[in-house]
Formats: C-alpha cells, sequence, structure tokens
C-alpha cells in the first residue's frame, strides 16, 4: 500500500467539504468544528478546490469583503498542484515548497481521494515511518 494512501486512511472521513455556493462564514463554522484550516470544494461530486484560512485572511479580510454575503466560489483556490498515490513523500514536501502551499489533493485513476496537508507530512517525518 501506497504511503500517500496510509496517511490518508489515518486521517479518516471527515466531512469538510461545502459547494461553491456555499456563504464563507457557513464554510469557516465547519473549518472550526473539525478543527481544519480548509474546506474541500466539490460540486456534484466533482472536486473544484480548496479554501484555507489563508484564502480567508487574504481575499476577504485584506479585501473588505463580508463573510456573510461573499461566496466560496470568490475565494477558494482552484490551482493546487495535484498527487496520486504512487507519489512519494519527498516529491510531496517539494511541491509543496515550489508551490508555497500546504495542500496537495490527492487523485486516484481521476478520482478525487482527499487532501494531503503539510502537517500529515510531520507527522510522518517525525513518525520516522
Amino acid at each position: 500500500m501506497s504511503k500517500i494512501k496510509q496517511i490518508l486512511q489515518k486521517k479518516g472521513p471527515h466531512f469538510n467539504t461545502v459547494t461553491p455556493d456555499t456563504k464563507i462564514v457557513d464554510a469557516l463554522t465547519i473549518m472550526k468544528s473539525e478543527n481544519l484550516s480548509y474546506v474541500v470544494v466539490m460540486q456534484d461530486n466533482q472536486y473544484l478546490g480548496i479554501m484555507s484560512e489563508r484564502d480567508y485572511t487574504h481575499k476577504v479580510k485584506l479585501q473588505g469583503r463580508k463573510s456573510e454575503t461573499s461566496t466560496v466560489k470568490d475565494i477558494m483556490t482552484s490551482d493546487y498542484p495535484v498527487i496520486g498515490y504512487e507519489d512519494n513523500l519527498e516529491r510531496c514536501m517539494v511541491l509543496m515548497n515550489v508551490y508555497k502551499t500546504r495542500y496537495l489533493p490527492v487523485f486516484d485513476d481521476m478520482q478525487f481521494q482527499g487532501i494531503l496537508t503539510m502537517n500529515d507530512l510531520m507527522r510522518e517525518v517525525i513518525d520516522g515511518k
């Protein structure tokens, strides 16, 4: 079994998905309740992007938008590099460094499988696996 798949299985299923039309304040509520720094934006089981705390601070707070009226699609990021189960942890770290991101969407056979985060990678390295 691949390391990427093992990491996602350890994380377990998270219910941190929203639609693009979700109000930002509602997405933030989900993030707080799940203790996560992002939500996955999906429409009809299709991955569209991620809304992160960074998106919120840079595109809402600093641009004067309103969380109660703006939607996730207004601020989400959709151009993250993607990885697959076959990728190794070193490649993931390189991608995160090059693209200055904390998140990598994982796909297997063109199907969205989850998000690998910088924290996931750090835990894996600390555990020495």
